[in-house]
């Protein structure tokens, strides 16, 4: 046999199968594309669709900004962040406890609240600036640490408590350094 010289066709798979490859390539990203154009115009996000402001939606402004107007003067703050004891926005009066006849005043939100459920302790310490308080849980027949601690800023102080020990139960905060001890409150389990 003779060498055959090949035929224009079988010298080159590769650069045929290159050719084929980008033809449909390009065919795909033709179709895909003309498919997607079709889909925005059908769902109206096309660039001169009006949005319900009659402005256009198209381009331009991102975001919208009212014309600033004059407010009237309120009589106090919107939101408290510390309690105040003697306003009428104050925390909620303690759960059955009497006035406090010691210079730390404490309060309870709630007066019976489900096991693990919190209780938020809130009061006052007016000479006890950054003083730490220990809070302590009455244990029978004496006061337990109870593994929460609470700091005084501007003489008032909040923390939360969560227990598990089911029926009555009486806890106060005491100050780490001096001693002090504010009323008892006494908050159910259930």
């Amino acid at each position: 046999m003779a060498d055959e010289e090949p035929t224009p066709r079988e010298g080159r798979p590769v650069l045929e199968g290159l050719v084929a490859l980008v033809a449909v390539a390009l065919a795909v990203g033709l179709i895909l594309g003309g498919g997607a154009l079709l889909v925005k115009r059908l769902v109206g996000l096309d660039g001169d669709s009006a949005t319900s402001d009659g402005s256009s939606g198209g381009g331009g402004e991102t975001m919208y900004l009212p014309t600033p107007s004059p407010t009237e003067r309120d009589t106090g703050p919107q939101i408290t962040l510390a309690p105040d004891p003697g306003g009428e926005g104050g925390p909620p009066p303690s759960s059955k406890s009497e006035e406090p006849e010691t210079a730390i005043s404490l309060t309870s939100d709630a007066s019976e609240v489900g096991s693990m459920e919190r209780i938020y302790l809130r009061g006052t310490y007016p000479d006890g600036e950054g003083a730490i308080l220990q809070v302590q849980q009455w244990e029978g027949d004496d006061w337990g640490i109870f593994p929460v601690t609470a700091s005084v800023s501007n003489e008032t102080f909040t923390t939360y408590i969560q227990t598990s020990q089911l029926g009555k139960n009486r806890f106060r905060v005491v100050d780490t350094d001096s001693g002090e001890a504010s009323n008892e409150i006494r908050v159910t389990i259930r």
